[in-house]
């Protein structure tokens, strides 16, 4: 056991910029990375790339952008790696690995955690409901994924018989920074405090950038560096001290603020953020800054172990697709929803005489006229907006004569449209979110 250990933060959802790896091999001190690529949309994307390609199914930017890039220096430096790149493949991911590093001559082991697949189960789930909506659950035959948010102690398991390389499936987000913490410290199941916050270091790193200056309030106080921010890492010690910082010589900042700010992002109640491993309590979390870029994170209680573990389940639910416009000049706003209104009308009217049910859903934002602000919009005539329109149906065909109809609207339309060249997409869409007992941690 060692008295404390540096993670770093390397990744906060797949396609997220790759400076990460070199600021942590430059500087030189870092024990563990950790990388973070799934969202519930991911896991569609995911699912649906499997389907088209057993071999898919994962989040190929470790194996090309990290394992392809630094895999040498990275075993050179001793450094391990936790990721939840698996997604829906966390098998292909690893071989997939294992064959980059050969490629390399580079000779680390690669660990697999599964068991979140929860698809050989959906008899077991069909009474079950999603956790917020309350909705039924989807139609079995249309489920193409279904996996559980699995815990840290799994992944302590791995890197405790010997892994350098950790690959997961679904998992919770912090999971990859406290099951280093469990496996450094030997944690045990009934250390709540110190499981709390080690899972809060977790939290605070699990984005990225989000903690070190990116969608912050005080944008302006990091806006000349952002262009090299660096990304968080927490130096975590065996009674569960926690110091947040960042790479020297990077931009961003860590400041209370811009940790604060990321330890209230996604925790619902915070006197009950629900993981798999522990109940925490961050009501007592507080901030201290005692040097630059250095902010001392204390409080985190652990108040539970939570008797049920979320799961997500994604399935086939029609289909939706949506494309941009720009409207110039007076009245701009008032001109984009004629010729929106209008397009919208033309589909509907071809929806009706091909005997189609109508659109399941349709959207309309207008961008630039503060409409997203409700009675809170300040009187404005912007001369130039962006409109969006999407819609939603079971049958892909609508979706695209929807799609039509606007590009085919616009020599009809209110003066002053400019076809946005970002492309349409009619995509296949839903998914839920779901609480399932678990059968302990021996389950895992």
């Amino acid at each position: 056991m060692v008295d404390k250990i540096r993670i770093g933060g390397a990744s906060g959802y797949w396609g997220d910029a790759d400076m990460a790896v070199p600021q942590f091999l430059a500087d030189g001190n870092v024990d563990y990375l950790v990388f973070d690529y799934l969202a519930e949309i991911t896991m569609s994307i995911l699912a649906r790339a499997k389907a088209a390609d057993a071999s898919m199914g994962y989040a190929t930017d470790f194996v090309s952008a990290v394992i392809g890039k630094y895999g040498s220096a990275l075993a050179q430096a001793g450094i391990k790696l936790i990721s939840n790149a698996g997604g829906v493949n966390p098998q292909a991911c690893a071989q997939a690995v294992r064959d980059e590093l050969a490629r390399q001559g580079v000779s680390l082991s690669v660990a697999v955690v599964d068991g979140d697949d929860l698809m050989p189960h959906l008899s077991t789930l069909s009474d079950t409901r999603d956790m917020f909506s309350g909705q039924p659950f989807p139609d079995t035959n249309r489920v193409v994924s279904a996996n559980a948010y699995l815990g840290a102690f799994p992944i302590a398991e791995a890197l405790n018989r010997g892994a350098d390389i950790v690959i997961t499936g679904r998992c919770v987000d912090s999971a990859v920074t406290l099951g280093a913490a469990i496996h450094a410290f030997d944690w045990s199941p009934s250390d709540l405090d110190l499981l709390a916050m080690g899972s809060l270091a977790g939290h605070i790193i699990e984005c990225g950038a989000q903690a070190t200056g990116g969608n912050y309030t005080d944008w302006l106080d990091v806006a000349d560096s952002l262009h090299c921010v660096g990304y968080p890492i927490a130096e975590l010690r065996h009674d569960g001290a926690l110091i947040v910082t960042k790479p020297e010589k990077t931009g961003g900042a860590v400041t209370c603020g811009t940790v604060g700010e990321q330890l209230l992002y996604e925790i619902g109640d915070p006197a009950a953020y629900t993981l798999p491993d522990v109940i925490c309590d961050f009501t007592g979390v507080t901030l201290e800054q005692i040097d630059i870029d250095r902010v001392v994170v204390t409080g985190a209680r652990g108040v539970g172990i939570p008797s049920h573990y979320k799961a997500c389940v994604t399935w086939a639910d029609g289909w939706r697709g949506g494309t941009s416009f720009f409207y110039v000049g007076d009245e701009a706003a008032r001109k984009a929803r004629i010729f929106a209104d209008q397009a919208i009308k033309r589909a509907r009217a071809k929806l009706t005489t091909m005997d189609s049910p109508d659109f399941d859903e349709v959207c309309v934002e207008v961008i630039g006229d503060e409409s997203h602000y409700g009675v809170a919009a300040r009187s404005v005539n912007s001369r130039e907006v962006m409109i969006k329109v999407a819609c939603k149906h079971t049958d892909k065909r609508a979706v695209g004569l929807l799609l039509r109809e606007l590009t085919g609207a616009a020599l009809g339309a209110p003066r002053a449209v400019y076809v946005c060249r970002y492309p349409s997409q009619t995509v296949p869409c839903g998914s839920l979110i779901f609480s399932v007992g678990s059968q302990g941690r021996g389950a895992h």
